[in-house]
């Protein structure tokens, strides 16, 4: 299953992008999946991400908690 988004990149990025891309043989589309794969496996493995993480749910519940009352 896929999920379609739009993102704007600066010019010089998408440029970029695009190049790396041709020269990988890749489609912009594939070369972004696997950047953004590569991204969100080091965050996984980061333990500032992590407790960022950990924080962000207990905050979350406590609110959902208190809409489910």
């Amino acid at each position: 299953m896929t999920k379609q988004t739009t993102v704007r990149l600066p010019v010089d990025l998408a440029e970029e992008a695009e190049v790396v891309a041709r020269i990988q043989g890749k489609s912009l589309n594939e070369f972004i999946i696997g950047a953004l794969s590569v991204e969100i496996d080091r965050v996984r493995k980061d333990k500032k991400f992590l407790d960022a993480l950990k924080y962000v749910i207990e905050h979350d519940r406590e609110i959902l908690d208190r809409l489910a009352q």
